[in-house]
C-alpha cells in the first residue's frame, strides 16, 4: 500500500489489511520485504524499545526519530507515526507544530487518539493535507482516565458512543480508525456503518484490516499474553538460544575458526 487510496480500495473490495507496528531500520527492512500492507510507527515504542510501563512517556522528538529511521529501511510502505501523549493538546499551533515534526520525519500520515476534543483538529490537519488515521476503544495515552488496560464499549451508552465517535471522525475526514479492545459485535457494526476501513486489535475478525505490535507477535515478551495476541514466531527462546551459543563457542574457543579470521 502506497497511498491512503489503497486502503479505500481494500475496503470496497472486502480485501483484509495488514498492518504491523515497528521502531526502527533493521526491522523495518524486513518488513519492507514482507507482503505486509503498512506500518504503524506507534508510540508503544515507549513501552517497546524503552522500556516505560505505558504510552506516556513517548515524545514527539522520540517519534520523529523513530519514525525517521523505519522510514529509511521501510521501502514503498505506507508509514504511519502516532501522535504521542499531549501533543495534540497544546493549542493549534503547538498540534500542527507536532504534526509537521512527525511528518517531516518522513511519514505519510499520523494517528491521533480520541474524538472528543480532537474533532476540529483532525479537520485542520486534513484541510492541511496531512492524512490522519484515528483511533477509538482502548485508547492507551487515557489509561488513567479509563482505569487501566480494559475491554471497552461493553455497555450499551459505552457502545453508542464509541460508534457516534466513529461516525463523527469519520465525517472529520479520518481515512482510517483503529478499534482496540471492543466487542467483537460492536467493532463490527461500527465497520458495517463505515466507509471508511476499521484497523482492529482487539476488534474480532470483523474489522476490515488487522494490527499488532511486532515485538507481541514475534513473542519477545514472554510476561505479555493479551487476549487478542497471536504469537507467530517464539523469539525470546529463539534469540536467547543464538546468544548462549553464542557465548558458548567464545567460552570454547570453537569461534572464531580461520574461515572468520584475517590472513
Amino acid at each position: 500500500m502506497k497511498t491512503i487510496l489503497d486502503f479505500q480500495e481494500k475496503k470496497d473490495k472486502k480485501q483484509k489489511i495488514s498492518m504491523i507496528t515497528c521502531y526502527d531500520y533493521s526491522f523495518a527492512r524486513i518488513v519492507a520485504a514482507s507482503d505486509i500492507d503498512c506500518i504503524l510507527v506507534g508510540d508503544s515504542l515507549a513501552n517497546t524499545m524503552h522500556g516505560f510501563k505505558t504510552t506516556l512517556n513517548a515524545s514527539v522528538n522520540m517519534m520523529a526519530l523513530h519514525t525517521a529511521a523505519v522510514v529509511r529501511g521501510a521501502g514503498d510502505k505506507f508509514v504511519i507515526g502516532d501522535m504521542p501523549f499531549m501533543s495534540n493538546r497544546k493549542g493549534l499551533t503547538a498540534n500542527m507544530t507536532a504534526v509537521e515534526r512527525i511528518m517531516k520525519a518522513g511519514a505519510s500520515a499520523v494517528k491521533l487518539e480520541g474524538a472528543l476534543g480532537n474533532l476540529s483538529l483532525v479537520r485542520h490537519i486534513v484541510d492541511s493535507g496531512v492524512p490522519v488515521m484515528a483511533h477509538l476503544g482502548l485508547t492507551p495515552q487515557s489509561v488513567n482516565q479509563l482505569g487501566g488496560f480494559k475491554v471497552q464499549g461493553r455497555d450499551e451508552k459505552a457502545r453508542r458512543l464509541i460508534k457516534e465517535h466513529a461516525l463523527q471522525l469519520q465525517d472529520a475526514g479520518a481515512f482510517a480508525i483503529v478499534l482496540e479492545c471492543v466487542p467483537s459485535s460492536l467493532a463490527k457494526d461500527i465497520t458495517d456503518s463505515l466507509h471508511v476501513p476499521t484497523i482492529g486489535i482487539g476488534g474480532g475478525p470483523d474489522c476490515d484490516g488487522q494490527v499488532l505490535v511486532l515485538q507481541d507477535m514475534l513473542g519477545m515478551n514472554n510476561d505479555f499474553k493479551p487476549k487478542f495476541l497471536k504469537r507467530y514466531f517464539e523469539g525470546f527462546d529463539a534469540i536467547k538460544g543464538a546468544f548462549n551459543t553464542y557465548h558458548e563457542e567464545v567460552t570454547s574457543g570453537a569461534f572464531p575458526t580461520e574461515k572468520e579470521s584475517y590472513s
